[in-house]
């Protein structure tokens, strides 16, 4: 097995195992992260009625001048952005779902920056 599958394998093992702890509410949403190698996206989930609440991403218009790509300042800008707009809607608690990618680099600075924000976790 190449060590590309292999790494994938190994994302979607962790993605199941996180997938059936965690479980985010209206008043305590899930803040789900997803990376690509061109984007970054957070959007914070009701998981009792599967919808989303809030979402930023490095393709919004309002950002997308400020943010160059999938680098750790477009992750500290969109944590920010995120934990802005929930707060906006009244959330202040949220359940980190890292969504199987180690927490390191652009995933824990986007943590950082929305805890930093005022998030909750």
């Amino acid at each position: 097995m190449s060590a590309k599958k292999n790494r994938a394998a190994e994302r979607r093992r962790r993605k199941l195992r996180i997938k059936y702890k965690i479980r985010g509410t209206k008043e305590r949403p899930r803040l789900c992260v997803y990376k690509s190698l061109k984007h970054i996206y957070a959007q914070l989930i009701d998981d009792e009625t599967g919808t989303t609440l809030v979402s930023a991403s490095t393709l919004d218009l309002d950002l997308r001048e400020k943010v160059k790509g999938a680098n750790l300042e477009s992750a500290k800008i969109i944590g920010e952005a995120i934990a802005k707009k929930a707060i906006d809607k009244g959330i202040t608690k949220v359940v980190f779902d890292r969504n199987g990618y180690i927490y390191h680099g652009k995933v824990k600075a986007l943590a950082d920056s929305a805890r930093a924000a005022g998030l909750e976790f």
